[in-house]
């Protein structure tokens, strides 16, 4: 038996909203925090466990993947269970993550801790949205966006600041990049405790598809294995990139037939057949590469292509962060003033592409003050389309379903950084092992390993670290220009969206059903 979240429940006022949002925001903190503390002491961290440019790159991927994987699923159980509970499991599984990952040895650990910690990552990222969306009706929820978009950018400016900070501090070490997440998480779960009252939708009988998710996540971790190692360990055209292709074809077609039959899918079809629905997810899926992709090797571009150190860093992503949260802030009371949600979308996705376009022309001796602009537009169209896009498609859906609705959404994004991430990431390491080796040889010295060593540079005579600098500089300019690539596929996502009016109740009317396409 299910009961009508709204049904009996008066609406909540502006005061108790931000009162229940409170926690939510610690949440969204802390899973931000997670990855951007991370990003300036990344270079610092693989160096000192001794790592190679492919696992610096799957330290990132393996968090993203298993959260990617369990994205779905964690917002099926919001649909049918206790909203709240999910939300705090979350974080106990984000926060033993976060130790685990502090206490890892060597690269190959701290990999495997920050998939465990993914999974808590996947649960924090969709169920924000899902509470959210069960509180505050779609027209409304622009301007509590905005908050969203102002915490967003703290974390981002935040993170890459403490990360830099805590490395550059003798008596703290980089394991306290990971420590640092845990008692803002314990926080957090104590003021949802207290806050947070969303009236829960139970259901008996149900089955989660774990078979369907567990195919998505096998296809999907095939094709970034391959990508990780293709053109390295095998050639393109070898049994083993027809193995591995041929296994993500066969895993993912498997997958969308468990789907289409599963009677509780983690990724229902039906929702993502709707045209509003599908083009979202096929901008968010282009955003997420892009933004993920480009924005994870920033740290490393400053900090080992031009020798900032990691606090230096941090601050020089300022720019960025200050264009999502202005952006953000702004477009979620616009969106909220007029009712009208594609106009900034598009917006925001023209603005990423022109900012990614700009990046891609760096290298190692580019002046700041153009890389901080590109950072700016890049910012701003984070700010303007990433949650908007899921504004976008819970307007679409009953309240029933808008926890499938936003996790498809989020799961897509994180698939798009996923792949962005490994894809842009094996690109980056073969451009870098070739420059390294042609400096090398240039300057007469033995390129025997130069592109698959440790990135510690503090280990390598001052010439080479020259030369590598000026790889990863070099290089990282590169990336960008594909990323740029990549976003204009969201312009053209964006463009092809609906005009809607955001609707002013939290559900839809019993007889409103979108057209499919």
């Amino acid at each position: 038996m299910s009961a009508t979240p709204a049904e009996g429940t008066a609406p909540m006022s502006h005061r108790q909203i931000l009162e229940a949002l409170s926690g939510l925001l610690l949440v969204l903190f802390v899973a931000m925090l997670s990855s951007t503390v991370v990003s300036t002491a990344l270079p610092q961290i693989i160096g000192a466990l001794d790592g190679s440019q492919t696992q610096y790159t799957w330290v990132v991927t393996a968090t993203l993947l298993t959260a990617t994987a369990t994205t779905p699923i964690w917002g099926k159980l919001a649909d049918l269970f206790d909203k709240k509970t999910m939300v705090q499991v979350a974080i106990m599984i984000f926060a033993a993550g976060s130790v685990i990952s502090g206490f890892a040895q060597n690269a190959e650990q701290l990999i495997a801790a920050r998939a465990f910690q993914g999974i808590g990552v996947g649960g924090l990222q969709a169920l924000v949205q899902v509470v959210i969306a069960a509180m505050i009706p779609p027209r409304e929820r622009g301007r509590y966006n905005g908050y969203l978009g102002a915490v967003m950018a703290v974390a981002t400016v935040g993170g890459p600041l403490l990360g830099g900070l805590i490395v550059d501090t003798s008596w703290l070490g980089w394991r306290w990049c990971f420590f640092i997440g845990v008692p803002v998480a314990l926080l957090a779960l104590f003021v949802l405790q207290a806050t947070l009252r969303v009236p829960s939708v139970r259901r008996t009988g149900v089955k989660i598809d774990y078979l369907g998710a567990t195919l998505i996540a096998a296809g999907v971790s095939v094709l970034l294995i391959w990508i990780s190692f293709v053109d390295d360990s095998f050639a393109w055209v070898s049994w083993q990139s027809g193995a591995m292709v041929g296994g993500t074809v066969v895993l993912l077609a498997l997958a969308v037939f468990v789907e289409s039959r599963a009677a509780e899918p983690v990724v229902p079809l039906e929702i993502v057949k709707r045209r509003t629905t599908a083009l979202a997810i096929l901008a968010s899926v282009a955003v997420g590469m892009a933004m993920f992709g480009g924005a994870v090797f920033l740290g490393q571009y400053f900090q080992i292509g031009r020798g900032y150190t990691p606090t230096e860093a941090g601050l020089l992503t300022i720019p960025m962060m200050a264009g999502v949260l202005g952006a953000s802030v702004i477009s979620g009371r616009l969106i909220t003033r007029t009712g009208q949600v594609k106009p900034y979308i598009v917006a925001g996705a023209i603005t990423l592409v022109a900012g990614f376009a700009a990046l891609g022309t760096i290298d190692h001796d580019t002046s700041l003050v153009l890389v901080g602009g590109a950072m700016l537009l890049v910012g701003i169209g984070v700010g303007m389309s990433m949650q908007n896009l899921v504004l976008a498609v819970q307007n679409t859906v009953p309240l029933r379903d808008i926890g499938s609705a936003s996790a498809t959404i989020a799961f897509f994004r994180s698939l798009g950084g996923t792949i962005g991430v490994s894809v842009l990431g094996a690109v980056l390491a073969r451009d870098v092992q070739e420059r390294i080796t042609s400096g090398l040889t240039a300057a007469g010295i033995p390129a025997t390993g130069a592109g698959g060593g440790s990135l510690n540079l503090d280990a390598l005579p001052e010439g080479v670290q020259h030369i590598v600098r000026a790889a990863y500089g070099d290089s990282t300019g590169h990336i960008f220009l594909i990323s740029a690539c990549i976003a204009v596929v969201g312009v053209v996502a964006a463009l092809l969206l609906k005009p809607v009016t955001l609707r002013s109740s939290l559900d839809l009317p019993e007889a409103k059903v979108e057209a499919k396409v």
